[in-house]
């Protein structure tokens, strides 16, 4: 059931209030549509599908119009319009009619689909002609939706050059779905954007610092555990031992975590001093007595990113050692890895992991974490998300209905009724007009009438959102192009 605490009906721009007295007369039917637009040299030329139902269930479901609801918004519109605009008695006759629920039908894409930019990914409609107006009164809410899609297509960008790099210097992709942590809680403007921002990013993969969106994965995705983490020192920890003790502290955290993994910053002084003195000489036994189930991760966190990590895995490499595995790459020993978490985005973990595979390591040595690049640098125009009427009923006849900006080509719109199918060389496309065959359509009913008709796991979300063959080749990362729906890659979730 929606929070009961939440009034749907203030969950709507102001201006929404007044478009029930601007629609032709005797208008049965609104259609509407939710698309991320194609955008010519887009950084991005697919997306995935992500969110929809935590917000469905969050504050769609069940009864969401009841009296007090209605009167409350009927004094708040009132002083916010200095007018009587608000249409009490159609939202009264919602709870007559239909107890309270929205007489509304969502069709989506599957959640985790990767989809191609330009096509439909959801469409919505009264099912009830009373209320036509319903259907884009809910923009406001469903359009929020670009948000958890955009950081889950973000993360798979990682993902593909992750694997990419793994794949060509390890000769596998094992250990993938750890290589990217979510630093991002401390960044994101609200608790519940860390939860949808959180959860998009364990879609693509299992490791994570931001509760929030374990616990969103949790309660609104049937997963009991979905990202894992590590004990970890900050700064704060190692600090307050004073400059001079910073062995100490290191030696604090071994001893305290002696069992499985843990990871240490240690660029609050010096980094290259800590790596070659303290932890290659002063501690370099207690580190070599660790494994690989308990390995010691190194985190630098200032300086230049890839210049800082080939400096400290240099370092490393001459105090400990390294091998070549099979496909002839450099190795630490298995007992210590670093993670870089400072200054990581698309464009700069592309940049270290070049830098490494051309002075011969393999991926295998380096994690990653990220905050604001992966949650919080991006907007809806990222994607260029839009929600926008495709089809209405005046009078019993359907008229297809559009936009068509002559100072914009790029924001014209779909038209009429939409279905979003695979054509006969695997691509997806949208079919407009009413067009196309209701069994080809790869929208699935997920809402109805104030209930939930599909309800997806995210196991099922991440086996949608799976690595192909060809997301792991060179030429096809970031590029504006067309992907066919080849192999899956397996067990990389």
């Amino acid at each position: 059931m929606a929070a009961q605490d939440f009034n749907f009906l203030l969950a709507t721009d102001s201006y929404k209030i007044t478009h029930y007295k601007q629609y032709p007369p005797n208008v049965s039917k609104i259609y509407s549509y939710f698309e991320c637009r194609r955008k010519k040299g887009s950084q991005f030329s697919e997306c995935v599908f992500f969110g929809l139902q935590y917000l469905l269930k969050k504050y769609l479901l069940g009864q969401v119009i009841t009296e007090e609801k209605i009167q409350e918004a009927k004094l708040f519109y009132q002083m916010h319009f200095k007018q009587s605009v608000f249409d009490e008695e159609s939202w009264r006759k919602v709870l007559e009619k239909h107890n309270g629920r929205l007489p509304i039908r969502i069709k989506a894409v599957p959640e985790g689909r990767i989809v191609p930019r330009g096509n439909v990914l959801f469409t919505v409609e009264n099912t009830d002609p009373d209320f036509y107006w319903l259907t884009n009164y809910i923009e406001t809410m469903l359009v929020q939706m670009w948000y958890p899609i955009t950081v889950a297509t973000i993360s798979r960008e990682f993902k593909k050059i992750l694997a990419k790099h793994l794949k060509a210097t390890s000769g596998s992709l094992e250990g993938l779905d750890l290589k990217l942590h979510d630093f991002g809680y401390r960044g994101v403007s609200s608790q519940e954007s860390a939860a949808l921002g959180g959860a998009a990013h364990l879609v693509n993969f299992c490791s994570t610092d931001t509760v929030a969106g374990l616990l969103m994965a949790q309660r609104y995705y049937s997963c009991p555990m979905a990202g894992f983490s590590i004990p970890a020192a900050e700064h704060s920890t190692i600090i307050s031992w004073g400059r001079s003790r910073e062995k100490e502290a290191f030696e604090r955290v071994l001893d305290q975590f002696s069992s499985g993994p843990v990871s240490v910053v240690s660029d609050s002084y010096d980094i290259f001093h800590a790596c070659k003195h303290i932890w290659g000489d002063e501690l370099k036994e207690r580190v070599m007595e660790r494994s690989q189930d308990s390995c010691l991760v190194i985190r630098p966190d200032s300086g230049d990113p890839a210049e800082t990590l080939i400096e400290v895995i240099k370092i490393l490499e001459e105090r400990f050692g390294c091998s070549l595995n099979s496909v002839g790459f450099k190795v630490l020993p298995s007992y210590l890895r670093i993670i870089q978490g400072d200054g990581i985005d698309l464009i700069s973990v592309e940049e270290i992991l070049k830098k490494l595979s051309d002075e011969g390591w393999s991926a295998e040595n380096v994690f990653f974490g990220c905050g604001s690049s992966l949650l919080q640098k991006l907007n809806r125009d990222t994607l260029s998300c839009a929600f926008k009427c495709s089809y209405v009923e005046t009078d019993g006849k359907g008229m297809d209905v559009y936009k068509q900006p002559v100072t914009d080509p790029s924001k014209g719109s779909k038209r009429g009724r939409l279905l979003l199918r695979r054509n006969s060389d695997g691509l997806l496309e949208t079919i407009e007009r009413g067009a196309g065959k209701p069994e080809e359509d790869l929208l699935v009913t997920v809402y109805e009438n104030g209930s939930l008709v599909q309800d997806y796991t995210l196991e099922e979300i991440r086996k949608n959102a799976r690595l192909r063959d060809e997301d792991v080749k060179p030429t096809l990362h970031n590029q504006d192009q067309e992907l066919l729906p080849n192999h899956i890659l397996n067990g990389v979730n």
